[in-house]
């Protein structure tokens, strides 16, 4: 079995480290203003993004894949989410096994009050993990996808 080169191995150290400062921060600042996990208020954003053109929804298998969660964590998160009255589920019309999932108004509405607080508290762990040498081309990195357009769900 090969090693990986030991600049490799940093690199993944530090892109995981700043990806665990980053959610930590963004997670006690999503619950204790809106009571949403850093897991919810993702669902909540790849939901609320879809289009109506495009039927506003999704399908369970495109939303576990948008928030690179496994089928049954996404079922676990879609139920709690389901419960507090902020999504919905439907079956597809055309494909009874297959399960639409989509955000209600109390969704969108919360969804848009934890907007501001999602990017403030993203945008202060950068600033403070911008000050650790090892973390600062990765926060320069990121900072540079603000620019692109999104992904397509689904997108590799």
């Amino acid at each position: 079995m090969t090693r990986p080169e030991p600049g490799l191995a940093r690199g993944w150290c530090a892109l995981s480290a700043l990806h665990d400062r980053i959610e930590a921060h963004v997670e006690r600042a999503l619950q204790t203003g809106h009571g949403l996990s850093v897991r919810e208020y993702s669902v909540l954003d790849v939901l609320g993004r879809q289009r109506p053109r495009d039927g506003g929804h999704l399908r369970m298998n495109e939303l576990a894949d948008a928030v690179v969660l496994s089928q049954s964590a996404t079922t676990r998160l879609v139920n709690r989410l389901e419960e507090r009255g902020l999504l919905t589920r439907d079956l597809c019309p055309t494909d009874r096994r297959g399960i639409y999932t989509e955000v209600t108004d109390a969704g969108r509405r919360l969804l848009a009050e934890a907007r501001p607080t999602n990017d403030a508290a993203l945008a202060e762990a950068l600033d403070r993990a911008e000050r650790r040498p090892e973390l600062a081309p990765l926060v320069t990195a990121v900072r540079t996808l603000e620019h692109r357009p999104p992904a397509a769900p689904g997108a590799a």
